[in-house]
């Protein structure tokens, strides 16, 4: 078996920001989901925009939207990249399949574009984490069993590697 090539890291094993000068510029997307697992009392109030710190939501969504755009600033050998889109939707769910008994769900997803060298994976898995710090930090006054779970990129598109899409 073959030890695999990592291309963060140069010849003497130093961790480097990969050289992507010579990768052509195409167009890039990712997608990213994370859960957030609370009490359906949480949900229900976050639904009705009942919690005491504000729209739950619409924070989250912004603080989505401004960590894919610091992604770079966040996560050493990611490189800073003109990102041409950012959404970050957020849903409830009171009763989420595979929960366990009692928890309801906040469902995220990011959703990150570029038109560049370099994928835009971090970028969206970030946006999706961000959002779901938020949600807990907004709520974890109401509901400390809370639990962040499920972060994971779903598709990628573009790129030399091609298409991703994660088995349902």
């Amino acid at each position: 078996m073959t030890e695999p090539t990592f291309s963060h890291l140069d010849d003497r094993g130093n961790a480097r920001m990969v050289d992507v000068s010579g990768k052509e510029a195409t167009k890039r997307r990712a997608v990213a989901r994370a859960t957030v697992l609370t009490t359906a009392e949480v949900v229900a109030a976050i639904a009705d925009g009942a919690m005491k710190k504000g729209d739950v939501l619409g924070v989250a969504r912004v603080a989505g939207i401004q960590a894919a755009k610091r992604t770079s600033d966040l996560v050493p050998l990611c490189h800073p990249l003109p990102i041409t889109s950012v959404s970050v939707d957020l849903s409830v769910d009171p009763a989420p399949q595979g929960a366990p008994a009692g928890r309801a769900a906040i469902l995220i997803e990011a959703t990150v574009e570029t038109v560049g060298q370099t994928g835009v994976e971090m970028e969206a898995l970030t946006a999706a984490s961000v959002a779901a710090l938020t949600v807990y930090d907004m709520c974890k006054s109401a509901d400390k069993d809370m639990t962040i779970t499920d972060v994971a990129l779903w598709e990628k598109s573009g790129g030399r590697s091609g298409d991703y899409r994660r088995p349902a």
